[in-house]
Order: C-alpha cells, then sequence, then structure tokens
C-alpha cells in the first residue's frame, strides 16, 4: 500500500488547514547545474511562504513518495546522479522499484492530488511539439490538465512547442487556460505572444472562484493559469524566434527525437541567448510561486 511521506513543514501546515502550494523537482534535477539548481529551489519555497503559503517540493526518494522536502533531502537531490524524470507512465514503476525520481509536471499534479493539495507553480508546462503532426509527440501534461484536479500556475507553454496546436488541444479537452492580468496568451520566456488566451482573469480570487464551480459542478480536470513573465526579465519574442528556429534546426539535423528534444534545445537556448533563457525562467518560476501562494489563501477561504 501506497505511504505518502510529508516534511515536517507540510504536514504542520496541513493540521492548521494552511494554504499550501506544490513545486515540481525536474527544475532541480534536469534544469540547472548544482548548485544554482538548489540555490533557486530555496528562493522559489521562501517566495511561497513570503507570499503566505507553504512550499511542498515533490519527488521520489529511495521508492518513497514526499509531498514537501526536508533541507538535507533538497540537498542531496540536487547533487544527485541519474536521477529519473518521473511522469505519469512511469512514477508507479520508480516507487515500486525503490528507485529516485524528479517528477514532471504530470507526476506533481498526480502526487499534489494524492496529497489533497489544489494549487502547483512550475514554469511552463509541455505541450504539443513541433512536427507533431507525424511524430505523435504530445506531453502528458495536457492529458494531465484535462484529469486531474488541480491549479497549475505557469508563464504558459515552452516557447519551443506549437503552441497554436498546445492550445487547440486544451481546448478540445475542456481545460481552462486563464491568462492572468492580460489577452493575450504569454510565450513563457517573452511576456506576450501573438495568441489571445482563451480566458483572462485579473484576480487570484476569481481564479480560486473558477475552481470551486467547476469542482461543485463535477467538472473533471484542473486549470491552467498562464501568467506572463515580468517585463524587466523578459526576453522579446520577436529576439527569441530566429535563436528557437536555429535550435530546432540543429535538433533535425542531428537525429535528436523523443525525451532528447527539450532538454537538447533548452540548452542550446540557454548558449544562443548567453545565460539570459536561465536568468529569464528563474524570474517567471519565482513570479509563478507568488501568484500560485495568493491563489492557495483564496481557496482556503472560499
Amino acid at each position: 500500500m501506497m505511504n505518502i511521506q510529508f516534511s515536517s513543514e507540510v504536514a504542520a501546515a496541513q493540521a492548521q488547514a494552511r494554504p499550501i502550494v506544490a513545486l515540481e523537482s525536474t527544475i532541480i534535477t534536469h534544469g540547472m547545474p548544482y548548485p544554482r539548481n538548489v540555490e533557486t529551489a530555496k528562493l522559489v519555497e521562501q517566495d511561497i511562504r513570503d507570499a503566505g503559503a507553504t512550499p511542498a517540493t515533490i519527488a521520489v526518494l529511495e521508492g518513497q513518495l514526499h509531498i514537501g522536502l526536508e533541507p538535507e533531502q533538497l540537498e542531496a537531490l540536487g547533487q544527485a546522479k541519474d536521477v529519473a524524470k518521473v511522469s505519469r507512465a512511469d512514477i508507479a514503476a520508480c516507487m515500486a522499484t525503490g528507485g529516485t525520481g524528479a517528477t514532471t509536471v504530470a507526476a506533481t499534479m498526480i502526487a499534489a492530488h494524492l496529497a489533497g493539495l489544489s494549487v502547483f507553480a512550475t514554469g511552463g508546462i509541455g505541450g504539443v511539439h513541433k512536427g507533431a503532426e507525424t511524430s505523435f509527440d504530445i506531453s502528458a501534461d495536457l492529458p494531465e490538465l484535462a484529469s486531474t484536479p488541480v491549479n497549475v500556475v505557469a508563464a504558459g507553454a515552452k516557447a519551443i512547442l506549437d503552441i497554436p496546436k498546445t492550445l487547440e488541444f486544451l481546448e478540445t479537452n475542456g481545460v481552462p487556460v486563464i491568462a492572468f492580468g492580460q489577452d493575450a496568451f504569454p510565450a513563457f520566456w517573452s511576456a506576450q505572444s501573438d495568441l489571445p488566451a482563451p480566458l483572462r482573469m485579473d484576480t487570484a480570487a476569481d481564479i480560486a472562484r473558477a475552481f470551486v464551480t467547476r469542482r461543485s459542478m463535477g467538472l473533471p480536470g484542473g486549470q491552467l493559469i498562464a501568467n506572463p513573465i515580468p517585463k524587466d526579465a523578459e526576453i522579446p519574442a520577436e529576439v527569441l524566434a530566429p535563436i528557437i528556429a536555429q535550435a530546432q534546426s540543429e535538433a533535425d539535423a542531428q537525429g535528436i527525437t523523443a525525451k532528447a528534444v527539450t532538454p537538447f534545445l533548452l540548452q542550446r537556448i540557454f548558449e544562443l541567448t548567453e545565460g539570459r533563457s536561465l536568468e529569464a525562467n528563474i524570474a517567471l518560476v519565482r513570479n509563478n510561486a507568488k501568484l500560485a501562494a495568493q491563489i492557495a489563501q483564496e481557496l482556503i477561504a472560499q
């Protein structure tokens, strides 16, 4: 029988019915090198505390599902080698075999829901990859949003993806896509895209009420809250477009496919922007954490 391990901080927050925000762990193990990864994770956790909620970084450690990590566990995960990147398809196998795994958006949603958490902050969701009409490469994050009742606060979908097809998939599967404070769908490293957002809301209270209303109607799935990166941290879309195109062309030329595509593209974009993409990524994750904390507070008040 599955046993969930709660950190002392998360257990105390649950006992006192305080707001909690889930965080993924792939950004720690697969997003940036040590010690920057641990430093960033600690900053994001502190942002959530400062905004009035409790952070719960989620990971599988030696077969055990952890909701919230103690400081020494976070440090160890940040230095661990060959950590699995787990999603819906493989999180149970990782646990059953005593493995250690970092959770993607989909796996974090599953774990958060199991733990009774309704709000999750991340950087950007996965989506429909370019060329998916022949490769069928669609992230498990999208069907998870359609089935698991968690609010996911992200800066849109990763800009390397086919954003129009990603939005179409979400619409077809009944996922509310809510842009926070603007009419355009944000484009991850850039605050604006040329695509209109399906929905707009300007307050955390409205987002929380929409989630509660969906739940009361028996509608499945969660909500995607697309929170634009702060203007002072963004890389304009017109600057990024040729860089993304070059990285994609190199991936195609080298025959890089499937799960290897995203890490390759993100690394090349980091190199081609001389590190600006990583700084923007950190800024947007921190910004999402703050909004997620506000939504979690509003849900407690509903």
